[in-house]
């Protein structure tokens, strides 16, 4: 029978180096606060049992744990990665499942990785310690085993010898351990030290000399990369864009300047579907097979069916769907609104808070007046329907299956199916008014200057 299993993230930090009002945990990669990576992944790893460390520099930090159904626990004031650990006691009072120890500043860690920290303690350890290989090792704490492969110690940098500052191998700072024996190691923890702190790393050689086992679980070093300041935000960003541009183009999809095209850690798009250079996708988007994004825009919430088109220089704001065939191009915006198989919007409009029915053809310069200044209100297109460019839909509004509206008309009443509706003053011509404007106006120019 599997272990239960519970992770505790430390969340603690004053992040000082990020100079931001916002707690450091709640910096986005990928569209994402950095906590909530955290937490995905303590639930794609089955552990039911989440507990969050938070200071009290830091409430915000506190609210949104508790808003994804994670417990918390307050380290005031902060002494230690250890002392912090400590403060996640009482939240698993009872727990003898495994837990695992995460940084709410280390946003990249895959599932995989950290089931395989739990897995070394099914195969038999009773700690285990997430390694990496950094391309360049000076800074970080060594990982040093022994010639059967088990973890001796975690030696920092300082206090290695020539030998272990050869080794690669570098703490990331993640393990994981049965609760019982990780609170008992940390109850023997001091904070004898230049810093007098409690050190989480100092349960390895605590539990090395009363018997134990440790073993180190390897990762790549781009999953363990911690976020301490700006330059570190855009590392990680850096990393996880090429994860997704890796997994997008290894899934069929085509990026034609993959270095140019940024995802949302949600980011769901299907096979043969061809994206152009500089595309954002914020969070919440799908794409179905066989759609086109154009170069330059930007989509949000929305979801594009299959051989749909977008672009260029379009943007999908949340709500946006478009189904099968539908197509919006250049420079047409949509919001909250479905545009059905085969409608379209070719250029130069507005399109929100509406429903746009299949094959319905919405003309250049058309908006939809959605909002009054207090309420939003929707405008319904009927199947076939044609809007004439530059038309204002003054909702709440319906235009009836295959009707027509004159370019320029302003509509603030219903359209029956199949009518045409115009709603635009009547055309005066005045023969050679103009050239006596021009006339007028130079006389009076050339007075002013006299």
């Amino acid at each position: 029978m599997a272990k239960a299993r519970a992770v505790i993230i430390l969340a603690a930090g004053h992040g000082t180096r990020m100079k931001s009002a916002l707690p450091k945990p709640l910096h986005a990669v990928g569209g994402r606060p950095m906590l909530d990576w955290s937490l995905a992944l303590a639930g794609e790893c089955g552990a039911d049992r989440q507990v969050v460390i938070w200071g009290a520099h830091g409430p915000e930090v506190k609210t949104r744990a508790e808003a994804a159904g994670a417990a918390t626990a307050l380290q005031d004031p902060p002494m230690g990665t250890g002392h912090a650990v400590l403060c996640g006691r009482d939240s698993l009072a009872g727990f003898d499942g495994d837990v695992a120890v995460l940084f709410a500043d280390t946003p990249l860690i895959r599932t995989e990785t950290l089931q395989a920290v739990f897995a070394a303690l099914d195969s038999g350890a009773d700690i285990a310690v997430l390694g990496f290989e950094p391309e360049n090792p000076t800074g970080y704490g060594r990982l040093i085993e022994n010639a059967s492969g088990a973890l001796t110690a975690i030696v920092e940098e300082k206090e290695a010898n020539a030998e272990q500052r050869g080794v690669r191998l570098c703490n990331s700072g993640v393990m994981a351990a049965p609760a019982p024996l990780l609170f008992e190691l940390l109850s023997k923890v001091t904070n004898d030290n230049a810093m007098g702190e409690y050190y989480l790393t100092d349960i390895v050689a605590l539990g090395v000399a009363a018997g134990h086992t440790a073993r180190a679980v390897r990762a790549d070093a781009d999953e363990v990369l911690g976020v301490n300041s700006r330059a570190n935000l855009a590392e990680a960003e850096a990393a996880f864009q090429a994860r997704a541009r890796a997994a997008a183009m290894e899934a069929g999809v085509t990026l034609i300047a993959p270095e140019t095209v940024f995802f949302s850690h949600d980011t769901q798009i299907a096979n043969d579907v061809i994206v152009e250079p500089n595309v954002v996708f914020g969070p919440g988007v799908r794409i179905e097979t066989g759609a086109l994004i154009h170069a330059f825009s930007h989509l949000e919430g929305t979801s594009v069916g299959e051989n749909a088109s977008v672009g260029p220089y379009a943007r999908l704001r949340p709500g946006a769907v478009l189904e099968t065939g539908a197509k919006i191009g250049n420079f047409v915006e949509v919001k909250n609104a479905v545009l059905h198989a085969g409608a379209k919007a070719n250029h130069l409009s507005y399109i929100g808070d509406a429903d746009i029915g299949a094959k319905a053809n919405i003309g250049a310069g058309t908006i939809t007046c959605n909002y009054d200044g207090f309420f939003k209100h929707r405008t319904i297109v009927g199947d076939g329907a044609f809007i004439g460019s530059n038309t204002s839909l003054v909702a709440p509004v319906n235009i009836g299956r295959g009707a027509f509206t004159g370019s320029g008309s302003v509509i603030t009443s219903d359209v029956p199916d199949d009518t045409l509706a115009l709603s635009r003053a009547k055309q005066e011509n005045k023969p050679g008014w103009a050239a006596r404007f021009r006339q007028t106006m130079q006389a009076r120019k050339d007075k002013t200057k006299a």
